[in-house]
């Protein structure tokens, strides 16, 4: 193999696939990322058995031929370089990578190509396409509600779904559900449900930069695998077996006490709150009033015996009993970090039954937080 490429193009492309390396494997060849020719580009690929990126960039090809090398050593390697071309030259001789820019050049060890596990091939002529920046806005209004518990591994997934014209991104940790529709731009044959691990969602997110680019979606039959092809790379993940919880049965639907306010600054509150409540239990208590015709005040408040208390106050729109309820803060901070909408709704029933927060004009989106027993 003999390329020239762009060091930025290479330096880009290595920090998209590296996150899929493996840390720690009884495989050195894992730690390690592959660099091939392919149709007059250069592919890099890494993975950990579990979840595998390519990306293409482009190149000049002079001869054809593929290695594996380091991934941390060649990728910190290549980000110290400061010539504007990248020469590739491996020897597969002594397996080993030349690499020179300007004045720089280094040999580094490699392991045969041939020794890499073999990336599946998509059948481009099947499969789902979603809009990139629609999709994105969707895990990352979803996937941070996954468990992160190994013990629970279908809790560390996110439910898929697409069925009746619609997709439908749901997760859950047992704490807190998150749930998120979008309407599909075609209607499936038939339905479709997986379990794709969060974190596979979460880089397939990370390497969406262009929100008007495809996203498209493809199921090998029979591999227990899905894979999400853009249009310079490509994310292949081992899909979850096992029963995801019937999360829509757990939404309460009789709410008493409809609370409406800012988004911004009742994330602000959180935050503040959160100082506070992190040096001890990380709970906050919710003190929702009305007055009348005027409008009501919401109070949140955290206590701390190792840092002291606070207080917020904060004007809303209040309809229903008044209520004191106790949230994790970090919970209620987190799904307000990803509503987009000015105002939001906090709904609940009592101070022991799961409260729904929802951004006020987005019926795509409903988030579930299960209370904490104040005592």
């Amino acid at each position: 193999m003999k390329a020239s490429v762009s060091q930025q193009s290479l330096a880009h492309g290595l920090s998209m696939v590296s996150r899929a390396v493996s840390p720690r494997s009884t495989l050195p060849v894992l730690a390690n990322v592959l660099i091939a020719t392919d149709e007059g580009r250069l592919r890099l690929s890494a993975t950990n058995l579990e979840l595998g990126i390519s990306c293409w960039i482009p190149a000049q090809i002079e001869e054809e031929g593929a290695i594996t090398v380091p991934a941390r050593t060649f990728s910190d390697y290549v980000n110290t370089l400061s010539g504007e071309r990248v020469q590739l030259t491996a020897n597969m001789q002594t397996q080993s990578l030349n690499v020179r820019s300007a004045a720089s050049t280094s040999d580094i060890k490699g392991i045969d190509a041939n020794e890499y596990p073999p990336m599946p091939a998509p059948d481009l002529a099947n499969g789902v396409t979603f809009k990139a920046g629609e999709l994105k806005e969707m895990i990352q209004q979803v996937a941070f509600a996954a468990s992160t518990d190994e013990a629970r591994p279908v809790l560390q997934g996110v439910m898929v779904s697409l069925r009746d014209g619609e997709l439908t991104l749901a997760a859950t940790d047992g704490f807190r559900i998150s749930v998120r529709r979008a309407p599909l731009a075609a209607s499936l044959a038939k339905p479709l449900e997986m379990i794709v691990p969060a974190r596979a969602l979460t880089e397939l997110a990370r390497i969406a930069a262009d929100p008007e680019a495809e996203i498209r979606l493809h199921i090998p039959s029979g591999r227990g695998q899905a894979i999400f092809r853009l249009k310079d790379a490509e994310l292949v993940t081992q899909l979850i077996e096992g029963n995801f919880p019937d999360y829509r049965a757990i939404i309460p639907r009789a709410l008493k006490t409809h609370t409406i306010l800012t988004t911004a600054a009742l994330l602000a509150a959180c935050k503040q709150a959160e100082i506070i409540a992190r040096e001890g239990n990380n709970v906050i208590r919710v003190d929702v009033r009305g007055r009348g015709q005027e409008p009501g005040v919401v109070e949140i408040s955290a206590q701390s015996e190792e840092t002291g208390n606070s207080e917020v106050q904060l004007d809303a729109n209040i309809d229903g009993p008044d209520l004191t309820i106790a949230f994790n803060v970090r919970y209620l901070r987190e799904v307000l970090d990803v509503i987009k909408t000015p105002s939001v709704a906090l709904e609940t029933i009592a101070h022991n039954a799961p409260a729904v927060v929802r951004p006020v004009g987005d019926e795509n989106f409903v988030h579930v937080i299960m209370p904490i027993h104040l005592g």
